[in-house]
């Protein structure tokens, strides 16, 4: 009987779980109850409550609604009989959605002043905003299931004061492509630089978190992004951005030789096959083996590099090729971070960073497809290579050698 019961239970959360109304109706409930709990206290009573410390009574509601990702909210908000009881709640949602839309603390303070006749001070918007931190926090280390066959690695740099002194800080960005085919941000960490110390810090959280089955790495070539790419994917492919490589590339050349090099570069990459590539690669060392031998010899020793790709699903190789899809992100990111220009201190730019690339997590995951894993999935196994994830605790005995 009891069992039956259990049954029946779980049959009902699930009900619940699935009701496409399921979160805007705990949203809305949430959001209700932190209303009552803020008249309460500014009233110091319940309703019905007689003491010494009451303030006054309370005096019914007034109908707000509210839009947020899961629908429009109908609240109601308390009201008192003086009629001087104000709910910070919306303030509070206002100045976090300001803030994350790129508005510095100074405009956020000038906007609230005009409509809302409310001033609020920087810090005071910036303590408002630190509240995200817990939540925020809490993403950046939740449990990671199932597979990641690519992963997208890049890191860009802000503005921070330090000790009275503005330094470059480095966030340093990982999103993976999931089995089912939709992107996701994996990690956002801060760092002075990128080495193979700091990224290694960033895999190994990696690892413990839950990921697994990781394919291919596509990033620049960093040296200590690739050192710690090594060691952490062992067997795991490394596909060199090809974006970056043709402009190292074109480092190398005279100006004069720009777009016949790109126009070369692009049948390459551009080639229906490994074997078709790697022949196109050899003709154009032997074209420029006299004329530019610095570019014919940076061509023999890394084409190999960039051509990655092409032991994937051809379906996959115009989105595993290069670090675009990630450098979109970093751009959407500097673009509301741009108004900040020197953030004060590290934590402040963690923060945006982060509740800026949870965002567009969130768009991604609720999403378009981004890929078709089934050509993936319907590869030989015997053409896959095998990849060892390095756990922390093995961390010890790979420093001994």
């Amino acid at each position: 009987m009891t069992q039956v019961k259990d049954s029946q239970r779980s049959h009902e959360i699930q009900a619940l779980v699935n009701d496409s109304d399921f979160l805007k109706q705990v949203l809305q409930s949430f959001l209700q109850q932190h209303l009552e709990s803020e008249i309460t206290e500014y009233l110091q009573a319940e309703p019905y409550e007689r003491g010494e410390q009451r303030r006054g009574h309370r005096n019914g509601y007034k109908p707000r609604m509210l839009r947020t990702r899961v629908g429009t909210l109908n609240l109601l908000v308390p009201k008192d009989r003086d009629g001087c009881f104000q709910t910070c709640l919306f303030e509070v949602l206002a100045l976090q959605q300001m803030y994350l839309q790129g508005v510095s603390t100074r405009k956020v303070t000038e906007i609230t002043e005009r409509l809302c006749g409310t001033s609020f001070s920087r810090s005071q918007v910036s303590a408002l905003c630190g509240k995200l931190d817990t939540e925020l926090t809490a993403w950046r280390n939740r449990r990671l299931n199932g597979d990641y066959p690519y992963l997208i690695v890049d890191a860009q740099y802000h503005k921070v004061r330090e000790d009275h002194r503005i330094v470059s800080k480095g966030i340093l960005t990982v999103v993976g492509i999931n089995r089912q085919g939709y992107r996701e941000v994996l990690a956002v960490q801060s760092a002075r630089t990128e080495n193979e110390t700091t990224w290694s810090v960033v895999f190994r959280d990696l690892v413990d978190r839950g990921l697994q089955g990781v394919q291919l790495v596509i990033s620049d070539d960093n040296k200590g992004l690739r050192s710690a790419i090594d060691r952490y994917f062992q067997g795991c492919q490394w596909q060199r951005c090809q974006v970056h490589y043709l402009r190292n590339l074109l480092g190398m050349a005279p100006k004069k030789y720009s777009k016949i090099l790109v126009d070369q570069l692009r049948d390459i990459f551009n080639a229906p096959d490994r074997k078709t590539a790697h022949a196109r690669v050899k003709k154009l060392v032997s074209f420029y083996c006299e004329k530019l031998p610095q570019v014919a010899e940076f061509l023999e020793e890394t084409a190999e590099e960039v051509l990655a790709c092409f032991n994937f699903p051809e379906e996959h190789r115009r989105r595993i090729r290069t670090t675009n899809g990630l450098e979109r992100l970093h751009e959407e990111i500097r673009r509301r971070t741009r108004v900040v220009r020197i953030f004060p201190n590290e934590q402040s730019c963690l923060r945006l960073v982060s509740a800026l690339a949870a965002e567009q997590h969130e768009l991604w995951v609720s999403g378009r497809l981004y890929l078709n894993m089934e050509p993936l999935t319907e590869l030989k196994a015997e053409d896959q290579n095998p990849v060892t994830l390095i756990p922390e605790a093995l961390e010890p005995i790979l420093q001994n050698f």
